[in-house]
């Protein structure tokens, strides 16, 4: 299979580029330059944000069984990418996210994702924000490859190695710290992810198998909970950490945001935040997705992270991951968060 990846070189595109070599596919990398490539890859530089930025692509006299474009901007730079390669590629894998649903986001409790409603987005848009940016890039897949020859990868959350958003690896080097541990409860919430890899593997499998049109991939239920995640994180670091589980209202009240001051969580409110870890799977696992348990994605992302000197890389339109140390210590001070244990029969929480 001859692959032209549109990225390739961070998290989620480098992770299909890896998988993709290691199974003798022959590998072509459109990227800006930036990072390094893994080996074995031809290069294309281009930057899809300027003016003639894929004149590179448009030179080239290459063809591809598939195109991957992981792209999450403005939409009409997957359009332009999507019509140059019209004609050069056979099909046309578009990584999108479960946000292009309209809220609440279908899950285990409602409606099945493919007839669900999604945001309303235009395929030659600037951009916007995260929602309609995908579904506009999801829309200039589809327009130009049409229904037949498009792949959208509807990813829940996405961690493992090579982490450029700072969701593990920042609980992974908080925890490092040691000390106590605001741990957000309750410690049996379920928590649903899926491993960049895993993504990567079913998303060749897929393009081989000629599958097309939306699929949501996460994480099937029980694939884990916030206790069991960050118990591994405890292990795998050998930190003298402290998990505090302490109640969600006390976080909430402190004006800790979930998601993003406390990377990963959200709290178990059924309607409010309820879909955020109970994608429903089904239709993705009954075309092969097979994900690793957590416990494998923590102790490669901390093999990974300390190899690079314990510092992840952050894309710079995403927003910063964490709770200010300041504000842990006051919420742990005045919520007296119950101590944990690194065993599944720790506290509660509630």
């Amino acid at each position: 299979m001859r692959l032209l990846v549109l990225g390739g070189t961070e998290f989620v595109g480098r992770a299909v580029v890896e998988a993709a070599c290691a199974r003798g596919w022959e590998v072509t990398v459109l990227h800006r330059g930036r990072h390094r490539p893994p080996a074995g890859v031809r290069s294309l530089h281009a930057d899809r944000t300027a003016p003639d930025g894929l004149a590179a692509l448009a030179a080239d006299t290459g063809t591809w069984d598939v195109v991957v474009d992981t792209w999450s901007a403005a939409p009409r730079a997957v359009l332009e990418a999507a019509r140059l390669l019209h004609g050069r590629a056979g099909r046309y894998v578009y990584v999108s996210s479960r946000s292009v649903y309209a809220w609440p986001w279908p899950s285990l409790d409602g409606p099945a994702g493919a007839g669900a409603p999604v945001e309303g987005a235009a395929a030659d848009a600037g951009a916007t924000d995260y929602p309609r940016d995908k579904r506009g890039g999801e829309l200039a897949a589809v327009g130009t490859f049409g229904e037949r020859d498009s792949l959208l990868v509807r990813a829940g959350l996405i961690l493992g190695p090579h982490e450029n958003i700072g969701r593990l690896p920042w609980w992974l080097t908080r925890i490092a710290r040691g000390g106590p541990v605001l741990a957000p409860g309750p410690r049996e919430l379920a928590v649903s992810f899926i491993d960049a890899r895993d993504l990567a593997d079913w998303v060749l499998t897929a393009a081989e198998q000629r599958l097309s049109g939306p699929y949501d991939l996460a994480g099937p239920p029980g694939h884990t909970t916030m206790g069991k995640l960050l118990d591994a994180c405890v292990r795998v670091t050998g930190a003298d950490a402290e998990l505090r589980w302490t109640d969600p209202e006390v976080i909430l009240d402190a004006g800790v945001e979930p998601w993003t001051g406390l990377p990963v969580w959200v709290p178990p409110d059924g309607e409010l935040y309820g879909p955020v870890h109970r994608a429903d799977v089904s239709r993705a696992l009954a075309a092969g997705l097979v994900c690793r348990p957590a416990e494998e994605t923590v102790a490669d992302t901390w093999r990974w992270l300390t190899g690079i000197g314990g510092v992840a890389p952050r894309r710079p339109d995403r927003p910063p991951m964490g709770v200010d140390p300041e504000v842990e210590a006051k919420v742990l001070a005045a919520a007296g968060g119950v101590p944990g244990t690194t065993s599944e029969e720790g506290a509660s929480g509630q």
